[in-house]
């Protein structure tokens, strides 16, 4: 799922594995997406700049991206580890 409403819809249904936010995230951005991420055990990434991780998926400046792929979460969070 791509942007922060997205990303927060289906965290409420409980479908994301995990979160990317974007280093350069709104503030705003920051405390809703990982406030709501938190409250419902899900993990949240730093990502790099919005322009890059939007780039990355094809698309304009993303701010926030989340995947229910449980394989893809725990390959994020091992690269996140390094």
């Amino acid at each position: 799922m791509i942007g922060v409403s997205g990303v927060r819809a289906r965290l409420q249904r409980g479908r994301i594995a995990v979160v990317v936010v974007a280093a350069d995230a709104s503030p705003r951005t920051r405390d809703k997406v990982e406030r709501l991420a938190r409250a419902c055990g899900v993990p949240v990434l730093a990502g790099p700049v919005a322009e890059r991780l939007g780039a990355q998926l094809g698309r304009a400046p993303v701010q926030t991206v989340g995947t229910e792929d449980r394989a893809l979460a725990r390959g994020l969070m091992r690269i996140s580890e390094e």
